[in-house]
């Protein structure tokens, strides 16, 4: 039994409404002032340029960086850890970028990029909102590029308080040791041998809330708790000491 036309006739209605909704583009508002955005880029100018005559200097231009897969633009060396980051598939979206300039380190942890990091979360917003004016087309980046506000990748200082027990890190390295290497050596897969306990319970946590890309290093991490992961870290650092000495 066919329906009525009436009814046929609202379904298409409703059918073409709905895409017409899919379709429409949706205004993306900023999160940040870019007027103190620029004031706060001063802090980045002496590595980065941005706008018409960017060029790269110690660090790459950052003209059309919202969507720039890492490690990617034609012309600049990065280190090994950034490229070593892009092979792992980190793009510079809106939340990756924002993690990143919170603490460099959290999410490539031997970074060249000499710089602590924006503690304030507006000053992040409000620099990337900066930055954001010179992409390609700014109002066409997807959302979760120019106006996204990602779930806070702060490590809970009471997570990195826990003292970790060597012993019991050294007895779970058996996996991380089978794909690097406890020399320190770090031809083709990163050393974490040495690495400052903190450092490397933030990285170890923004794989766990997939702030870094890496899925393999994110199934490890998802399956450790703070605790092994305080334990980890204590080993790694200590082994780091004893090659020192």
């Amino acid at each position: 039994m066919r329906p009525p036309p009436s009814f046929l006739a609202a379904g298409a209605a409703l059918t073409f409404a709905l895409l017409g909704l899919a379709a429409t583009p949706v205004a993306a508002e900023p999160v940040g002032d870019a007027k103190n955005g620029a004031a706060i880029f001063k802090k980045c100018a002496s590595c980065h340029a941005v706008g018409r005559e960017a060029k790269n200097k110690r660090g790459p231009h950052l003209n059309g960086v919202f969507g720039r897969k890492a490690a990617s633009l034609a012309g600049f060396k990065y280190s090994k850890a950034m490229a070593r980051a892009g092979a792992d598939g980190l793009v510079w979206h809106r939340d990756t970028l924002e993690n990143f300039i919170e603490s460099p380190k959290a999410i490539v942890s031997r970074t060249n990029m000499k710089f602590a990091g924006l503690s304030d979360p507006q000053d992040r917003k409000d620099l990337l909102s900066f930055l954001r004016q010179f992409s390609d087309k700014p109002a066409n980046i997807p959302e979760s590029d120019p106006t996204a506000i990602p779930t806070d990748p702060d490590v809970d200082p009471t997570i990195l308080a826990i003292q970790g027990d060597p012993e019991y890190g050294e007895y779970l390295s058996s996996e991380c040791v089978t794909c690097h290497r406890e020399d320190g050596e770090d031809k083709g897969i990163p050393s974490i041998t040495g690495w400052p306990k903190d450092d490397f319970v933030k990285a170890m946590h923004a794989y766990k809330t997939k702030a870094r890309p890496h899925p393999v290093m994110r199934m490890m991490a998802g399956r450790l708790s703070d605790e092994e992961i305080a334990g980890l870290a204590a080993f790694f650092e200590g082994v780091g000491q004893e090659q020192k000495n």
